[in-house]
């Protein structure tokens, strides 16, 4: 598999002109945009926006196949496929090398967006307002990057890179809402499946449900299965794994003839320990004091 370590690199082997700044590049995509003919990773986070018409535009273990006007975020070293790609209108990709952030608050801030941890099914889908915003946001990176670039220069590319990113992140909210109020309730097909998977046994067979197989019960990945959760409930999927796990551990604490251990076990746990300070955490109490207080009343 290709790897690009610098841009240069890459604008050289595919035919674009060579970047204005070694750790930093943006390319046009008029009607077309093709990066090679196979998968490959580099060491660069990478910003697109594109409205596909034909091709293949794959990262992580999914096609892009959706014709609307689309953000798509990738992080260094994630395996990217594009070929033959014809757009709809007018689109751009941008290249920032990890050592262009180095030093910047984007270096630490860029790391929370976990939308660069999504599927590119999961994209973000703008409304027109929202691409005018993006594309005002892009013309300014634009100017700043063909405008001879000086001290300055890093700053205030950096600067309207993160206001992208901080738009993107509240546009995804909005896509979240529209999601829920199109699809229904994410929790409540999580709360299914979580049912589901404790009733078939699944806690003494397996042990503790991942947010991992969650997620690919779901379809989604599970960073944007937590996203989607948090904006739907304010709780992750794992915290609603262990409430759920704490719900039934109570049931059996104040029913079952078990010792603590042994519920620990049965709910999947292979370290009490790990369960008792769970339940403290989620109850305010250990699951003796809750077991002495439920058996007392």
């Amino acid at each position: 598999m290709k790897h690009y370590s610098t841009l240069s690199d890459l604008h050289r082997e595919n035919g674009f002109v060579l970047p204005e700044n070694p750790l930093f590049s943006i390319s046009r995509c008029d009607r077309t945009c093709t990066i090679g003919d196979r998968e490959f990773t580099t060491d660069f986070y990478m910003i697109g926006f594109k409205k596909l018409k034909a091709g293949i535009f794959k990262y992580g273990r999914t096609s892009y196949d959706h014709q609307n006007g689309t953000m798509s975020f990738v992080r260094p070293r994630q395996i990217i496929q594009f070929a033959g790609l014809e757009f709809e209108e007018d689109g751009f990709l941008m290249f920032i090398h990890e050592d262009f952030i180095n030093g910047h608050i984007l270096h630490t801030e860029i790391k929370k967006y976990s939308f660069f941890d999504y599927e590119v099914n999961e994209a973000l889908h703008l409304s027109p307002k929202e691409e005018e915003i993006i594309w005002d946001l892009y013309k300014k990176i634009e100017i700043e990057y063909y405008n001879n670039q000086d001290e300055y220069s890093r700053n205030i590319i950096l600067a309207h890179i993160g206001s992208i990113l901080q738009y993107s992140e509240r546009f995804y909210r909005r896509q979240f809402i529209h999601r829920t109020n199109v699809a229904g309730k994410t929790v409540s097909r999580f709360n299914t499946i979580l049912t589901e998977y404790f009733n078939g046994g699944g806690l003494q067979d397996k042990g503790l449900p991942s947010v991992n197989y969650m997620a690919e019960q779901l379809h989604l990945s599970p960073r944007y299965l937590s996203d989607l959760l948090k904006q739907e409930t304010g709780k992750t999927a794992i915290d609603l794994i262990h409430i759920s796990l704490i719900s039934e551990a109570k049931n059996l604490l104040k029913s079952a003839d078990q010792t603590v251990a042994e519920i620990a076990y049965n709910l999947g746990f292979e370290n009490p320990p790990y369960f008792s300070r769970l339940f403290k955490k989620e109850v305010g109490m250990t699951p003796n004091q809750f077991k002495r207080q439920a058996t007392s009343i």
